[in-house]
C-alpha cells in the first residue's frame, strides 16, 4: 500500500514537523514519497533523502535570531543546499514534493516582486482573518514542484531546487527579498496551500500522512474555512498534531525562545516514534494463507 507524508508550512512552528520526521525516522518508518509547503520544506527534504539526522537543528535558532526572514532561508539553504543537490535526486531518495503559490497576472507580479509587497501582504493577513479571498482567487493559483514530476514545468530539479525552497517561504509581510523561479513570480505555498496532503492523495498515494503545526483541523490554506478531511479519493489521511498550541510552549510563527524550540522539538519526536512503532506493528501483522 503506497503511503505519503504531507507537512505543513508555519514559520518557527516547523520545529514540530521537524521533531515528527526525526521520531518516524528513528522507527526506521520512511514514506515513499514527501512533500512541503514553506518553512517544512528542509526537514521534508533531509527526511526523503533520507538523512533527516544530518539536519542541524541551529536552522531553527538562527530563524529566532532577529535576522530578516528572507536573509536566513537564503542563508540556509545556501548552507543546506548542496548537500540536498546531491541526495534528494537520485534513485535511493523517495519522492519529494513542494507547493508554491504562483502569481499569474502582470499586476499581482508588479505588486508583490516591487516596494509594495509587504504592505499587500499585511492586507492579505486581514484577508485571511475574514475569509475574503477576491485577492488570491484573482491573481495565485497553487503549483507543485515534483521530483518525479513527467513535465519539465514542474519538475523539480537541483537546478531549480534552491528558487524553490525559497519561494515556498516568501510571506510577503515579512520577506522583502522577491521570489521567482525559472523567471516567474512565486509568493509562500500558504495563501493557496497550507499542507499538501489532498495534493498527494491527487497523486495516487491511498494512504497519506499530514503533519501539523495546530491543533484541531487542519485548514487547507490561510483564507479557507475548508479543512483537510480524513477521506479524499479514496485515500485515507490520518495527522499528527501537536497536543497543544505551540504558542503556549513559546514558539509562535514569527518568534521562538531556543528552549521553547528545544522542548516542542522533543514533544514532536515522542509522537513520530509513537506513530513509527504502531505502524511497524500493524505492517509486521500478516494473517496466515489459507492452505
Amino acid at each position: 500500500m503506497s503511503w505519503a507524508i504531507a507537512c505543513m508550512s508555519g514559520g518557527f512552528k516547523g520545529i514540530f514537523v521537524h521533531g515528527v520526521l526525526c521520531g518516524l525516522e528513528q522507527t526506521g518508518l520512511r514514506a515513499s514519497a514527501y512533500a512541503a509547503a514553506s518553512s517544512s520544506t528542509m526537514p521534508a527534504a533531509y527526511a526523503a533523502a533520507g538523512c533527516l539526522r544530518d539536519l542541524d537543528l541551529a536552522i531553527w535558532a538562527a530563524s529566532a535570531s532577529g535576522s530578516a526572514m528572507s536573509d536566513v532561508v537564503l542563508r540556509n539553504i545556501a548552507t543546506l543546499g548542496p548537500a540536498l543537490h546531491r541526495l534528494l535526486f537520485t534513485s535511493e531518495a523517495a519522492r519529494f514534493c513542494v507547493a508554491a503559490s504562483l502569481v499569474t497576472t502582470a499586476e499581482g507580479a508588479a505588486v508583490t516582486q516591487g516596494a509594495e509587497a509587504r504592505r499587500l501582504g499585511r492586507r492579505l493577513l486581514i484577508d485571511a482573518a475574514r475569509r475574503n479571498t477576491l485577492w488570491r482567487d484573482t491573481h495565485l493559483i497553487p503549483r507543485l514542484f515534483d521530483s518525479r514530476a513527467s513535465g519539465a514545468g514542474l519538475r523539480l530539479t537541483p537546478e531549480n531546487f534552491d528558487e524553490v525552497a525559497y519561494a515556498t517561504t516568501r510571506m510577503l509581510h515579512a520577506w522583502h527579498i522577491p521570489a521567482t523561479v525559472a523567471g516567474q513570480p512565486y509568493i509562500d505555498a500558504s495563501y493557496t496551500c497550507l499542507c499538501p496532503a489532498l495534493e498527494m492523495a491527487e497523486l495516487g498515494y491511498t494512504e497519506v500522512l499530514a503533519i501539523g503545526i495546530e491543533c484541531g483541523p487542519l485548514r487547507r490554506d490561510l483564507f479557507s474555512a475548508e479543512t483537510i478531511p480524513c477521506q479524499w479519493k479514496g485515500a485515507r489521511i490520518e495527522t499528527i498534531q501537536p497536543e497543544h498550541d505551540l504558542e503556549d510552549l513559546g514558539v509562535d510563527f514569527t518568534r521562538a525562545a531556543p528552549e521553547s524550540l528545544a522542548q516542542v522539538f522533543e514533544q514532536a519526536v515522542t509522537l513520530g516514534r509513537e506513530f513509527g512503532s504502531r505502524r511497524r506493528e500493524l505492517a509486521s501483522f500478516r494473517i496466515p494463507a489459507m492452505e
